[in-house]
């Protein structure tokens, strides 16, 4: 992976985990936690889109698919922490 790619990836995982944080009312998590909200849910995205055939493909089916994957993610810790 080249630094440009790296940098990419965590505008990608920056921009999907303020928006997660935005659409689950909890306000972003800061910079480095709003990275790692959407890089994680980058994981998740495209391993649910992969299991349903979904293809993404860009810059806008990368945020879409990290953003749907931080959302699942903040809502599966929001559930684990009410237990």
């Amino acid at each position: 992976m080249t630094i440009t790619g790296l940098i990419i990836f965590l505008v990608i995982g920056a921009v999907a985990g303020w928006l997660a944080g935005l659409i689950m009312k909890g306000g972003g998590y800061g910079l480095i936690g709003d990275i790692i909200v959407g890089v994680v849910g980058s994981l998740i995205g495209g391993w649910l889109f992969g299991l349903l055939g979904i293809a993404v493909g860009g810059l806008i089916g990368s945020i879409i698919a990290a953003v749907i994957g931080a959302i699942i993610l903040i809502a599966v810790v929001r559930l684990i922490k009410r237990a």
